[in-house]
């Protein structure tokens, strides 16, 4: 994929709202499909920055371990939630606002 196709995406939902979450999943080859490549970091890379660029506010990687898997505040940066893998490891919104800066974040149950 293009970064121009991954713009058109993220503009796309930008504009339905920017609060909705984008996950760009990695390919992984497995079972019958395991003579084919793992999609780059450098695309994901590519396409997380593009997803950021547009003014998505939460944009997450799957199948990346490491990187694009956490919440951060939109307003200030700090990570809200942080995860590996699928295990939430530290929660850190208070009363749905980042403690930081007061940010209202979105999402239910905060």
């Amino acid at each position: 994929m293009k970064a121009d196709e991954f713009r058109k995406i993220a503009e796309f939902l930008g504009r339905i709202d920017p609060a909705i979450p984008w996950h760009i999943s990695r390919f992984y080859p497995q079972y019958q499909m395991d003579n084919l490549e793992s999609t780059p970091m450098k695309t994901m890379n590519r396409a997380y920055e593009i997803g950021q660029e547009s003014g998505l506010r939460y944009v997450y990687l799957g199948n990346v371990m490491g990187k694009g898997s956490d919440t951060h505040c939109p307003q200030c940066g700090q990570v809200l939630i942080e995860r590996v893998g699928f295990t939430v490891q530290k929660q850190k919104i208070k009363e749905g606002k980042c403690p930081d800066c007061q940010n209202p974040i979105d999402g239910i149950g905060l």
